[in-house]
């Protein structure tokens, strides 16, 4: 007959008992940190102006009238036909 208050826990019980626990506090500081940093991180405002192109900037010059149509094309082609990074 077994009783209820006898709780013979062998070493392997004793081992995963004692390994679930570690790895249960783990679990949750690592949520804790996580849910902290989240909460923390700086968010991006949507409705912030994204940075103008080249080519913005090149249309806004030549509808301001500080380029004329001849240089306005020829920084155009020039924009389009030099490689990245290259002036």
């Amino acid at each position: 007959m077994m009783f209820w208050y006898d709780h013979d826990v062998s070493g392997w019980g004793w081992f995963a008992m004692s390994s679930s626990m570690i790895l249960f506090w783990a679990l949750i500081i690592t949520a804790a940190v996580l849910g902290f940093r989240a909460l923390n991180r700086p968010h991006e405002n949507p409705h912030a102006p994204a940075a103008p192109t080249p080519e913005q900037i090149l249309g806004e010059r030549f509808a301001r009238g500080e380029i004329d149509e001849d240089e306005y094309r020829r920084r155009l082609n020039t924009l389009h036909t030099s490689p990245p990074g290259q002036p």
